[in-house]
């Protein structure tokens, strides 16, 4: 199968399983010849941030103390950066993981917390094949 067969099936594969939503097309539709590493970068930095954000989030919800306002923002900032990318799983475990802030319930935290990293790594192994069959397909040499 052709590089550019393997990355349709990819990105077809992502939003029949929920990991992407509409709002990943409206990205792709938004790169063109004057900015034809767009998507690249925007998906690279939302998985920088995701991981920055979720590694904040294990921190707080590690005190003995939790600052419940904090790890709302965090959860808050993750949320819209999903959304932003078009990843669906993601922001709608972040909806699910402000609604246990706002309750105050630690547990449920720590059980969400768990899900947005099991969402987030499987999307960010998916982007990152993405990102390596688009390359290979506009041959241009992967950033690794």
């Amino acid at each position: 199968m052709s590089a550019a067969n393997q990355l349709a099936a990819l990105i077809h594969n992502m939003f029949a399983t929920g990991l992407l939503d509409d709002q990943f097309q409206q990205l792709q539709m938004l790169q063109d010849p004057s900015a034809p590493n767009f998507v690249a970068e925007v998906v690279t930095l939302f998985c920088q941030d995701g991981e920055r954000i979720i590694g904040e989030l294990a921190k707080l919800l590690d005190k003995p103390v939790v600052d419940f306002d904090r790890v709302d923002a965090f959860v808050h900032q993750l949320k819209g950066s999903s959304a932003s990318v078009g990843a669906l799983k993601v922001k709608n475990t972040c909806v699910q993981f402000r609604e246990f802030c706002q309750q105050r319930s630690k547990d449920g935290c720590l059980k969400t917390l768990e899900m947005v990293r099991i969402n987030f790594y499987e999307l960010r192994g998916k982007f990152q094949t993405m990102l390596q069959l688009e390359c290979q397909v506009n041959g241009f040499p992967p950033n690794n």
